[in-house]
């Protein structure tokens, strides 16, 4: 062909090829949809009943409420929130290093074997019900960390700072606060533990072997490789692990006998209440607008764990870009 002669017209782009979309895909990517639309429907629903039935309570007078006694219902739910709170925060604060450091030894320390039966551990005690709970920690538990409780309130009860959370007069029982707070975090340390586990088990093992090829000890290795690279799986079990302990009921209900007080110290007779347990006690006997009232605790609980799930999620977006795996 010569060069005078015109190249042939470029044929028209070929349409766009479409994966053709089996019956299982169809099924599946069904299904996902409408298991999420479900998810949004019931989350919407259980958000409008709370309001709607908490309204008479927030506006009603509260002299006419069989539940609130004359005071205001802010008043009234203030010492609930405190004791749902301050439980929640210490059974966090106990349960996140030992979830770690168990993650942490299944994950990089144990033999396969030890790691798979310790993994499969660690899974059956997130089945066990929060009433076993309940029952181990009011019947056992309690009365044996009376001597514990009494040295630890000799031994540093008197410290300035620390006077602010023990001193005073040991609960002869053991059914405190503290006593609660251990309780539900031996009830959250299996989840926690897994999602850190698992988490760990994701670190690229380029890093990991590239820090050891560089000299580093294994805890070093896993100080600049494993928890970089897993710091949004921590926050985000450890806020799974609080959002449990702000809903749960029965454990708290059976250990503590508590009281509408705010009170920091961690062993004595008196002791906080929580929204949970403080639903399941007075529920049966309600009445009237005394139904609304607990109802309207319960909304409080329900804004505070979606407060919680909102920071965490922030939290875990906003370090995602310094972890490992980017």
């Amino acid at each position: 062909m010569s060069t005078t002669e015109k190249a042939p017209e470029q044929s028209a782009p070929a349409e766009r090829i479409r994966a053709k979309k089996r019956p299982g895909d169809i099924a599946f990517s069904g299904t996902s949809l409408g298991a999420g639309i479900v998810i949004l429907i019931v989350l919407a629903a259980t958000a409008f009943f709370l309001i709607g039935q908490s309204i008479p309570a927030l506006v009603g007078d509260p002299t006419e409420n069989p539940l609130l006694h004359g005071q205001s219902f802010w008043a009234y739910v203030a010492p609930l929130l405190f004791g749902t709170l301050w439980s929640s925060l210490i059974a966090l604060v106990i349960a996140t290093p030992i979830a770690i450091g168990i993650a942490l030894f299944i994950s990089h320390f144990a033999p396969r074997r030890l790691s798979s039966v310790l993994g499969y551990v660690i899974d059956l005690l997130a089945a066990v019900p929060s009433v076993v709970f309940g029952l181990w920690g009011a019947l056992f538990f309690s009365g044996f960390l009376v001597p514990f409780y009494e040295w630890l309130n000799g031994a540093i009860g008197s410290v300035p700072v620390l006077s602010l959370f023990f001193g005073g007069q040991v609960s002869p029982t053991g059914r405190t606060i503290l006593t609660a707070s251990l309780v539900l975090a031996v009830m959250i340390l299996p989840i926690m533990t897994a999602i850190c586990r698992e988490v760990f088990l994701q670190t690229p093992k380029l890093h990991e072997e590239a820090a050891l090829a560089l000299g580093a000890t294994r805890w070093e290795m896993i100080r600049m490789a494993v928890l970089p690279f897993a710091r949004g799986g921590m926050v985000s079990g450890a806020m799974l692990g609080l959002g449990r302990a702000l809903g749960e009921t029965m454990a708290v209900t059976m250990v503590l006998s508590g009281s509408p007080i705010i009170v920091l110290q961690l062993l004595q007779s008196g002791n906080p209440q929580s929204i949970a347990a403080n639903i399941a006690l007075h529920f049966p006997e309600a009445y009237g607008t005394g139904v609304n009232a607990l109802i309207a605790t319960g909304l409080i609980l329900f804004v505070v764990t979606f407060a919680v799930n909102g920071v965490a999620r922030w939290i875990v977006n906003r370090r995602s870009e310094f972890s490992g795996a980017n």
